[in-house]
């Protein structure tokens, strides 16, 4: 049994991660090759293939790491006082910061999902764990168990995550205030079907 990974080796995993997100985006899934990828993380292939042994590992680990931020936005979601306010303000703001280079990686990620059922398998996991995080805020808003909540608005958490994927794969990826504001219109309105407990 392999020895579980030392701090070192996590940190130096996600310094990896940093350096190989531009050209992952830029070449695309197929066309970055593990030697491109290691060259451009300033790596020998052997040395980088102990940290990542298949473009799906890297997928994973990618995946992983998005969660682990993902987890913390919503932490302070959860310890807002407003929580609704606070998600509002947080999906408006990832809309605002969203990076040309993290939509290409995403709209390479959800093409090669079409192709690989480990890469589909780390793309479901990741808009599920978002949904669920939904699902807690939904929750803890209106009162009712994480089971009622996810019954009455389950969809609800499904759509914004739809949404959010869909305008971070769009073609044109030019800043459009319009849309964005389309998009953030349309979400209100969802979370507008959220009871507030003793409201």
């Amino acid at each position: 049994m392999p020895l579980p990974p030392t701090t070192q080796q996590i940190e130096r995993g996600a310094e990896i991660l940093g350096l190989i997100r531009a050209a992952f985006a830029r070449k695309g899934f197929d066309g970055a090759s593990m030697n491109d990828l290691a060259r451009e993380a300033g790596m020998s292939a052997g040395n980088f293939y102990r940290y990542f042994p298949s473009k799906t590992a890297i997928v994973e680990a990618l995946v992983a790491q998005d969660i682990a931020e993902i987890r913390a936005k919503f932490q302070a979601v959860i310890d807002a006082p407003d929580r609704l306010a606070a998600l509002r303000a947080g999906i408006a703001e990832h809309l605002d910061t969203m990076e040309v280079d993290d939509c290409r990686l995403m709209a390479e990620i959800s093409a090669a999902a079409l192709r690989q059922s480990d890469v589909a398998s780390a793309c479901a996991q990741m808009e599920e764990t978002v949904a669920a995080l939904l699902i807690e805020v939904f929750a803890r808003v209106s009162g009712l168990d994480a089971d009622e909540c996810r019954a009455r608005y389950g969809a609800h958490a499904r759509y914004i995550v739809l949404v959010i994927r869909g305008f971070g794969q769009r073609s044109d990826l030019s800043p459009d205030p319009v849309l964005t504001g389309l998009i953030l219109r349309g979400i209100d309105r969802v979370i507008d079907d959220i009871p507030v407990a003793g409201g």
